[in-house]
């Protein structure tokens, strides 16, 4: 009977090491969640990051939030459960993110933030972060100079729960606010959505409709005030500004429609992200906390030097 339970105790480690090493050959397999996938910029940042760890030999698979915190916790529920070792990340809300990267960490998952940034030095392992507030600083003195330092603008603010959306409004103010004649006559959330910044721009239209400039939070607001600018026979009289770099906002600068725009680098802050992975899973933990990552200002002078989400 002894002899019978040492044979039995062999099979199940012989079995156990086999099972371990076929674990092992299994690439480790990397989650990547964002806020959208109802936004081309976010779209491209998500594949951007799918496509270097796919190259630095890891599975991936991209989970879309719809700038939902509750679904985003689905997400990382559903990541952690089924065996992914690390998650490169797009928060939907600065502080209503928090709680799914103290999870991943509890779980002994490592975080990366992208672009969104969640308000906690402690979670994330690192946070790769576009420089928000200086680059709408640099929009702001461009909009002083080409609206002559006089003249009514609104100002449509994105997510009121993402830090990116009070960075930029803050960096545009601190420039623009030292112009008494510059009148903001209307600051207004349209949530980073194109189509709610058309209805959002109507609206605000029909109470003033004498303004002059209109400040984006980011391009899908941008296009989305164009259109209602067409739509009221406005179009060229307003100057619209917009902050990220996408592709039609490129092109509707070279063509005259948008004044000009922040420029992002979504492919340097998901690259670094999926880098910073491997690294971990190579056994580096001391990671940057935080990391910014410039922003240009794109305008008719300058915009043959850039493309779609960065330069050529």
């Amino acid at each position: 009977m002894r002899k019978l339970s040492v044979w039995l105790l062999l099979i199940v480690m012989i079995v156990g090491c086999k099972n371990q090493a076929n674990n092992t050959s299994q690439p480790k397999k990397v989650a990547i969640i964002v806020s959208t996938l109802n936004n081309p910029w976010f779209v491209f940042l998500a594949q951007t990051a799918a496509a270097k760890a796919k190259e630095l030999g890891y599975d991936s698979r991209i989970f879309d939030s719809q700038n939902n915190t509750a679904l985003e916790t689905d997400h990382f529920e559903n990541a952690i459960a089924t065996g992914y070792k690390a998650i490169l990340f797009n928060p939907t809300d600065a502080n209503g993110s928090i709680v799914n990267v103290n999870k991943a960490k509890a779980a002994g998952v490592p975080v990366f933030c992208m672009d969104r940034e969640v308000n906690s030095t402690d979670g994330a392992t690192s946070q790769i972060l576009s420089d928000s507030y200086s680059g709408s600083a640099d929009v702001g003195k461009y909009f002083v100079q080409t609206m002559h330092k006089t003249g009514k603008y609104v100002e449509l603010l994105g997510l009121v729960s993402d830090n990116n959306t009070w960075n930029r409004s803050k960096g545009f103010h601190s420039v623009v606010d030292f112009y008494p004649a510059l009148k903001m006559v209307a600051q207004q959330s349209a949530e980073f959505d194109q189509n709610k910044a058309m209805e959002v721009t109507e609206s605000i239209l029909q109470a003033h409709p004498d303004i002059n400039g209109i400040f984006c939070g980011n391009d899908a607001m941008a296009l989305g005030a164009y259109q209602a600018l067409v739509a009221a026979g406005k179009a060229g009289k307003v100057k619209v500004f917009g902050f990220d770099g996408a592709a039609d906002v490129v092109q509707s600068i070279r063509d005259g429609k948008i004044t000009a725009t922040g420029m992002q680098f979504p492919k340097i802050m998901a690259q670094t992200a999926a880098i910073y992975a491997d690294e971990y899973f190579k056994g580096k933990r001391d990671f940057p906390r935080k990391i910014p990552v410039s922003v240009e200002l794109v305008t008719a002078h300058n915009v043959n030097d850039y493309i779609a989400f960065g330069k050529k």
